[in-house]
């Protein structure tokens, strides 16, 4: 069996923890999630309203792909922004694995109204812009409509993983 990374990627607010746990819960497959990987500094860059630039994802990208390397499960799923070509190349061909990037879409109205909706993220919605305008999903990507259920997102992804 081909060793699979599976990313669930896209801007903050489009459910890309929600997602990848129930896929991760229903493959019976470990699931690591991206902003536990960033450094303080970043945290309190983006708490602050300040984007990310590639220069401060650097750090945080390599942990990731540390933490890929370390597992010795064939099958993962990541739950990570993944906005940018700098992120994604890093993040394909893990512990010769295959990337599978999946990006979860939702308008920005919906996407701003469930980040303004947390209480427990240190993302705030004024980053949406610049999270929007970071986007720049590999030509490879899955993509999904986030405003359906999760159900029905699971459901969509297992069949197109199937091929």
């Amino acid at each position: 069996m081909t060793e699979r990374l599976i990313i669930i990627m896209g801007p903050s607010g489009c459910g890309k923890t929600t997602v990848a746990a129930a896929l991760a819960d229903v493959l019976r497959i470990p699931m690591l999630e991206g902003d536990a990987f960033h450094p303080v500094a970043n945290r309190d860059k983006m708490a602050s309203g300040n984007p990310l630039d590639d220069g401060d994802r650097a750090a945080w990208v390599e942990a990731l792909v540390e933490a890929v390397d370390a597992s010795n499960e064939p099958m993962l799923v990541l739950a990570c922004s993944a906005l940018t070509p700098f992120v994604q190349s890093r993040l394909e061909g893990v512990a010769d694995r295959q990337a599978i990037f999946v990006l979860l879409e939702a308008s920005r109205e919906t996407l701003a109204e469930r980040i303004t909706s947390r209480t427990d993220h240190f993302m705030p919605a004024s980053l949406l812009n610049s999270q929007m305008e970071a986007l720049n999903p590999p030509e490879h990507v899955i993509r999904v409509d986030a405003s359906q259920s999760v159900d029905d997102i699971i459901a969509q992804l297992l069949t197109r993983l199937e091929h």
